[in-house]
């Protein structure tokens, strides 16, 4: 079992690499080119077993975590993870955001979302974070449907796990999938 660390090391070497690791061929050539190029032993069923290629429960090994680290340019896997812990792009952070909480709203308000090119909802909150859509432009979104979401936050996609539609439910469903939502507010 690897965890989110190794997973993100795996995917940075891929990136480091400029190509996905998928195929046998794919192991074989990446551990010749660490060996010649980088000086870097690192065993083509090693690389199989820590990519998922082949089955194996066994965690990987910290000198095979410490090559990859440096094939990535860092001294060793414990520079790393260093590294990760003070990386902003890693951290998790607080945001400002203009957002609409299901919380803050009284059943039979109406708000609108919208989001590019040119969609746009109105919608009537029902209670319990439940919504009902009253008209839909140019969306697969239809009148009529319904679906469950805590908030709306602009410049940021709507993931919605199912749409509600004529007793049967959609597979998941996501609006503002690149820019996120243009338009979120309250119909007063």
């Amino acid at each position: 079992m690897n965890t989110p660390e190794i997973e993100e090391l795996k995917r940075l070497v891929e990136e480091h690499y400029g190509k996905h690791l998928t195929t046998t061929t794919d192991f074989e050539e990446f551990s010749v080119i660490l060996r010649l190029r980088h000086e870097i032993f690192v065993s083509p069923s090693t690389l199989k077993r820590l990519y998922g290629y082949v089955s194996d429960s066994h965690k990987p090994r910290m000198q095979t975590l410490d090559s990859l680290s440096a094939y990535i340019g860092h001294k060793d896997y414990a520079s790393f993870l260093l590294w990760l812990k003070k990386s902003s792009y890693y951290n998790s952070s607080f945001f400002d955001a203009g957002q609409l909480v299901s919380s803050d709203l009284e059943q039979g308000e109406q708000i609108e979302i919208g989001w590019a090119p040119n969609r746009l909802l109105r919608l009537e909150y029902l209670g319990d974070s439940l919504y009902h859509v009253l008209a839909a432009q140019n969306s697969k979104v239809e009148a009529g449907d319904r679906f469950v979401t805590g908030c709306f936050i602009k410049e940021q996609p709507l993931y919605l796990p199912y749409l509600e539609r004529n007793g049967e439910r959609t597979p998941p469903f996501v609006a503002g999938r690149n820019g996120g939502l243009s338009i979120v507010r309250k119909i007063i």
